[in-house]
């Protein structure tokens, strides 16, 4: 039996913010510029580059560069889903699927982000899966600390990315 516990994980966070809101600010590049990216760019099947605050549709592609680094680093891939309402689904580092769901409850919003498909890596300082839930938590956390208190907690500073590595 293959052993998937490496190739998977799933994490939660509870925000004090309507659901429309959040799911605003993972749907759009505008959102995403604001808590996760220094600039997202998504792009419509003919190539048409989406606007700031237009939501993105299943089967757009993406290229996002990242705060605190130069853009020859990046992340391409696609959306998988976006249903304008509670789920996001798009590819990411490489073959991984990252699922993100939108609930309520207790009057907070409840954000359940999962990536699966995570290759698996012999050299424990090149684990994808602790690199990414690491990465993710770091940007959970900063979306709560910006939608909710309008505090940006991301180095955007290149000159320090040596200190990142």
């Amino acid at each position: 039996m293959e052993d998937t516990r490496w190739t998977k994980f799933k994490l939660c966070g509870d925000y004090n913010m309507d659901l429309r809101s959040l799911y605003l600010a993972w749907s759009t590049p505008a959102g995403l510029e604001k808590w996760f990216l220094r600039k997202a760019d998504f792009f419509t099947v003919p190539q048409r580059l989406r606007g700031n605050n237009e939501q993105i549709l299943k089967e757009d592609t993406y290229t996002w560069y990242w705060h605190g680094y130069h853009n020859d680093v990046m992340q391409q891939g696609s959306v998988l889903e976006a249903n304008g309402q509670d789920q996001i689904k798009f590819s990411f580092a490489g073959d991984s699927i990252v699922t993100v769901n939108f609930s309520t409850r207790n009057g907070l919003t409840i954000i359940e982000l999962e990536q699966t498909n995570i290759p698996q890596e012999s050299d424990p300082e090149k684990n994808l899966m602790i690199q990414c839930q690491v990465g993710w938590t770091f940007y959970l956390a900063n979306l709560k600390s910006v939608m909710e208190n309008g505090k940006d907690l991301r180095n955007k500073r290149v000159d320090l990315y040596s200190c990142f590595k």
